[in-house]
């Protein structure tokens, strides 16, 4: 037996682990050290030359190569195609890439952020070129951080991600500000005079449901109105229909109904109707999005507007750009909603 045979092996330092210990993002760790065209900030260059000197780190030239044969792949992970919030943003996303002459690989996760880990881990595997995940974010801590590292893996490997939704996965993110459209929401409302509402507030481990609900008892705060119910249920048109049975068989307080969504609200809608609850001459309701489907809609429905097929573009463009931003550049698109106020909501005299 020689003495290499016994000797313990030593792993390889990736380009991975000289981003950690720079304290810089693996893209321009990879932007130094495998001298790409865009210029890096010169502390941070420094801080990777240094790194990679104390790791003896040296490039691997059959990952280079490899990272070169990535495909065109561009894996789209929604939470409901069904909904036509996400099928809205869907189809921005497939605009901008067929533009770059990429091929779009739907995945549907079901808001199950196990399946979401899933088609992520798939997609690294398949080298796909880049990830855009729209939907909200968990309130689940521990299940954010496992999606973030395997995000973090697809990066490294060089591959691309975006989100649409909230901040948390430590990758580009189009943000929509669903507090502050919920805030102007309610204050409208109670500007039409309501001042007792209902919410139907989505189940609570969504952050986009606790965030518009957030938002709209800080604006009810401001404005002099309250909430006399709060029902939870599916962030669906069925979990509507649901939750608005319920608010009827408790007897409605409420003058005005807020959904979070608006999907939960077309589906309140019709419950309402099946109880012979009228909209709105006994009943206003509202929800938030805009989504397409409100065109059919009657009447139509009081909601916040967000810019659905735009927020799909901006995210597809974060996650196909010819170079990522360099660290402290900054990551999030912030997008603002518009109070749209129609028939479903009426003037209380």
């Amino acid at each position: 037996m020689t003495e290499d045979s016994v000797r313990p092996r030593v792993e390889q330092p990736t380009l991975d682990d000289v981003a950690r210990l720079a304290g810089v993002s693996p893209a321009t760790a990879s932007r130094v050290l495998g001298k790409s065209t865009r210029a890096v900030r010169p502390e941070l260059r420094e801080k990777v030359l240094d790194a990679a000197a104390r790791l003896s780190y040296t490039a691997n030239p059959h990952a280079r190569a490899l990272a070169r044969s990535a495909s065109d792949i561009v894996g789209l992970l929604v939470h409901d195609i069904a909904d036509p919030y996400f099928s809205s943003i869907a189809a921005g996303v497939t605009r901008v890439a067929e533009e770059q002459g990429a091929l779009i690989v739907l995945g549907t996760t079901l808001r199950d952020p196990e399946r979401e880990i899933e088609y992520a881990a798939t997609l690294r595997a398949q080298r796909a070129r880049a990830i855009v995940l729209v939907g909200s974010r968990t309130t689940d801590r521990r299940t954010t951080s496992r999606l973030a590292a395997e995000l973090a893996a697809f990066r490294s490997a060089g591959g691309r991600v975006a989100c649409v939704g909230q901040d948390g996965l430590e990758v580009p993110t189009v943000r929509p500000d669903n507090r502050a459209g919920a805030d102007r929401l309610a204050r409208a409302l109670t500007g039409l005079g309501h001042r007792r509402f209902a919410v139907l507030c989505g189940p609570p481990d969504l952050v986009t449901a606790r965030e518009r609900l957030d938002g709209f008892r800080a604006g009810l705060a401001a404005s002099g109105g309250t909430t006399c119910a709060v029902v939870e249920g599916a962030f669906t048109r069925d979990g509507g229909y649901a939750s608005a049975l319920e608010l009827v068989r408790h007897g409605i307080e409420a003058t005005c109904v807020f959904a979070v969504n608006d999907v939960m609200a077309v589906g309140a809608m019709a419950a309402l109707r099946e109880r012979a609850v009228g909209v709105p001459d006994d009943l206003s309701v509202a929800g938030f999005d805009d989504i397409a489907t409100l065109r059919d809609t009657i009447p139509a429905l009081t909601t916040v507007r967000l810019p659905l097929e735009e927020m799909g573009e901006r995210a597809a463009r974060l996650a196909l750009a010819a170079d990522p931003p360099e660290d402290g550049e900054p990551m999030r698109v912030p997008v603002s909603g518009e109070v749209i106020l129609r028939e479903s909501t009426r003037r209380l005299d």
